[in-house]
């Protein structure tokens, strides 16, 4: 069974905000469940070999650049022996290296192998492209602001995983 938008349309004026937040709530689940398998996917596309959940994580370290395993486990929300797992995967499979930390050379830092960063440009690049012919019918508007709602969306996220990582350790 496929969604069809115009049974999902709220009416706008009628909105409340207990409405909204079931809303939102449906729409995360659904994203957060496709999220998952592709994800997998994703990750098998990667190299066969690769946990799903592993996937994210050479991400982030893609996009925030150098992080200490211990700043991954407050990024993502994770435990300690789950970071520790995937990024051990990463760097067997050459995806991830370890380095000193310019900073404190007692501690690792973790960063994207070219190898690892060359896969991953690879496969966000055909996953763009793939969002854009689906979106085709979007207007540039909208894309823009789906991405910084998002954006706003995250950042709140990160935001809270902060405090309440702080918050355990006090």
């Amino acid at each position: 069974m496929t969604r069809d938008e115009s049974t999902d349309a709220i009416a706008w004026d009628e909105l409340d905000a207990h409405q909204a937040y079931v809303h939102l709530e449906r729409e995360i689940g659904l994203l957060l469940r496709r999220s998952r398998a592709i994800s997998a996917r994703l990750a098998a596309e990667l190299h066969p070999d690769l946990d799903g959940a592993a996937y994210g994580l050479l991400a982030l370290l893609q996009d925030a650049g150098p992080q200490r395993a211990s700043d991954l486990v407050t990024r993502l929300g994770l435990d300690k022996s789950t970071v520790s797992r995937q990024v051990n995967s990463l760097v067997a499979l050459g995806l991830v290296d370890r380095t000193a930390d310019p900073e404190d050379g007692r501690a690792l830092v973790l960063t994207p192998s070219a190898e690892g960063s060359a896969r991953l440009a690879r496969i966000r690049e055909a996953r763009r492209a793939r969002w854009e012919a689906d979106m085709a019918g979007w207007p540039v508007e909208d894309v823009a602001r789906l991405a910084e709602l998002l954006g706003r969306f995250n950042l709140l996220r990160e935001a809270r995983e902060a405090r309440e990582a702080q918050a355990q350790d006090s």
